[in-house]
């Protein structure tokens, strides 16, 4: 999938350019769309994939010129729903994305700040307390479904700093609109902001806090990694730094003392207010949050932190960002820099042994792993599974695992089910490890659902070893063809 022309990607808009210049990897439309539940409705047939209602299917971004009742904004969607697109604008081919992510981490490059008179993101500015000021019509923030609790911000570069150690962090969030300078904020518990939150809380203090919307790809994809591979005081904009060999550029915020990413198209600057809280669906009551990255629709929370707006600036003509929950673009983000974990934490203990990892879409890039594993002497059975073991340690959310050989694509489903279907025996070959605690947006994860489950969020992690036992590797050789160049019989089918 080359580009035409090479265009260097440092924001969104070089993103969307670079994407014009490869075929079907970008749709643009000025057909007038309400971003209440019908630009996610359009999107979800056209390029959503992931765990989403069928139909569905992998396609092209899209991007909406007309949004009903924001003339002068656009809308993009579905930007990274697609791993191959993710290659294209992090110039790395799909299958090593992991691998680009893992020596990122091990060379980060810090953010600088740049003068506010040179940050595109603040060529236009809001300030709260001016007469008129209302977010939801500054910013098109769209509704996934009919039922959601509101508008949401779910592309959101959410930028903190300890309060004692000035350690900056940047993290994904979901942030409802609640009234004209007030948001909701979700926190998955252990999240590094939450951290950072909790403190000021404790001290009193509000939190100031910048969201950046619309970005760099490669900031968006370094953001969603999680501890142990990036530590609290770990900033992940040094990620992407790495992956782009230059620092990402910051900017100070206008009201508040905190940072925000200088080319952004959206900034909104705002504090976490300690001791108070909102319920999310407030304004709808329909006990409905949005649609979460496992398929479902998260539930409505009764007390969440508030965000109290104080400005909202943006570029000309800004583009607004946005994703449905449990598309493949939430699989690309969060799995990516799952893969990448994995891969650090079993080279370390094994090295040359984990060939790749897959972060399978059906688990909403957290859920579910396929680990690829070589097996070259006797001594190496057994390994595997200890390498599933290290895996569910770099990354705490996982609740699946499936191991395959060198021979099998980890990528191709139907291959990884003909491991399973032909190299798996359930009796010897299945590792259960109940009451370990995975992720709380599973809904199987509940009392409700077993006797055998005592809390929310408690799960019975899996490894399925589908891996040829050493000793047994010679009657398990596919059937071998002859190499053949079918470019020469099928020409159209096999473009060189």
């Amino acid at each position: 999938m080359p580009a035409t022309t090479k265009v260097k990607v440092t924001d969104l808009r070089s993103a969307l350019e670079l994407l014009k210049t490869v075929p079907e990897q970008l749709i643009e439309t000025s057909e007038p769309v309400d971003p209440h539940a019908e630009l996610s409705g359009v999107y979800r047939h056209v390029g959503a994939g992931g765990t989403v209602k069928r139909p569905t299917q992998i396609g092209p971004a899209m991007l909406f010129n007309h949004v009903i009742g924001h003339e002068d904004a656009s809308v993009i969607i579905g930007l990274l729903a697609s791993r191959e697109r993710v290659g294209l604008l992090l110039d790395t081919p799909a299958d090593r994305l992991g691998f680009l992510l893992n020596e990122a981490v091990k060379a980060p490059i810090q953010p600088v700040t740049i003068p506010n008179e040179k940050a595109k993101a603040q060529e236009v500015v809001h300030y709260a307390d001016e007469p008129g000021f209302d977010i939801r019509k500054l910013i098109p923030a769209p509704t996934n479904t009919e039922e959601d609790a509101g508008p949401y911000i779910t592309m959101g570069m959410c930028y903190a700093s300890d309060t004692e150690t000035a350690e900056s962090d940047v993290t994904i969030h979901r942030l409802c609109l609640q009234s004209k300078d007030e948001m909701s904020m979700y926190f998955v518990p252990g999240r590094h902001l939450e951290t950072y939150r909790l403190k000021a809380e404790q001290e009193g203090k509000p939190l100031p806090i910048s969201i950046s919307i619309g970005v760099d790809p490669a900031i968006e994809i370094a953001a969603c990694f999680e501890p142990p591979t990036t530590p609290l005081g770990f900033n992940e904009l040094s990620i992407a730094g790495a992956i782009r060999k230059e620092a990402v550029e910051l900017v100070p915020c206008l009201t508040i003392d905190e940072k925000a990413i200088a080319n952004a198209e959206y900034v909104i600057e705002g504090e976490l207010i300690p001791n108070v809280r909102v319920r999310e669906d407030q304004n709808t009551n329909t006990g409905k949050a949005m649609p979460e990255f496992p398929g479902y629709t998260g539930p409505a929370i009764a007390e969440l932190p508030l965000i109290k707006v104080k400005a909202v600036t943006h570029r000309k003509n800004p583009i607004m960002q946005t994703v449905i929950g449990p598309s493949e673009e939430h699989v690309n983000m969060a799995g990516i820099p799952t893969e990448a974990s994995i891969l650090q934490m079993v080279d370390r203990a094994m090295p040359g042994k984990l060939l790749n990892v897959y972060a399978h879409s059906s688990g909403g890039g957290k859920y579910m792993a396929v680990l690829q594993f070589k097996k070259s002497l006797p001594a190496d059975e057994g390994r595997q599974r200890q390498a599933a073991l290290l895996a569910f340690s770099a990354f705490s959310e996982l609740k699946h695992i499936i191991i395959v050989d060198e021979d099998v694509d980890l990528f191709d489903s139907n291959d990884v089910m003909w491991a399973l279907n032909t190299r798996f025996q359930g009796d010897v070959d299945t590792m259960m490890l109940p009451g370990v605690r995975c992720h709380p947006l599973d809904p199987s994860q509940s009392p409700e659902y077993s006797h055998t489950i005592h809390q929310k969020g408690v799960s019975c992690k899996m490894i399925f070893d589908c891996t040829v036992p050493f000793h047994l590797k010679e009657h398990f050789k596919r059937a071998e063809f002859k190499e053949v160049d079918p470019s020469r019989f099928a020409p159209d089918l096999f473009k060189s």
